[in-house]
């Protein structure tokens, strides 16, 4: 099975300096059309697209197009490794401390940092990482019903 190769992100995989390979063109497509995955269901989304990948293999795209800067890494406590699509944007994210489901918040106020340190201790901070923790509505509802 050869997945097509979308001329935009092969492009995307080149000007990141990465090699063009079925397998990254489909883990990056797949990152950008999943919600917040992890890499069990980035696995599984490769080889829907491309057939047999080695779990490794998925290991090493997603750490190259991390590197790269096409895919984003977050790690909510207790939870799996999560990647996702949106990048370059310092948003942040809000997890339901029962089903695990994640979701995209925008930044909170103005620009990137968008949280001003109360000690930043000599460092020039341009990114904020910001894990919002709740219930999600359905969770919600199910505690109310």
């Amino acid at each position: 099975m050869t997945a097509p190769t979308s001329p935009n992100t092969a492009e995307e995989l080149r000007e990141a300096g990465l090699r063009v390979t079925a397998a990254r063109v489909a883990l990056l497509e797949t990152v950008r059309d999943g919600d917040h995955l992890d890499v069990e269901a980035i696995a599984s989304g490769v080889r829907e697209r491309v057939g047999h990948v080695s779990l490794q293999a998925v290991y090493e795209a997603l750490h190259a197009l991390t590197a790269a800067g096409l895919v984003r890494r977050i790690e909510p406590s207790g939870s799996p490794a999560r990647f996702e699509g949106r990048v370059g944007d310092n948003h942040h994210h809000v997890v339901c401390r029962s089903c695990g489901v994640v979701a995209d918040v925008d930044c909170a106020v103005g620009h990137a940092p968008c949280l001003t340190a109360s000690d930043d201790h000599g460092f020039t901070i341009d990114e904020a990482e910001v894990i919002y923790w709740g219930l999600c509505p359905d969770c919600s509802a199910a505690l109310t019903s």
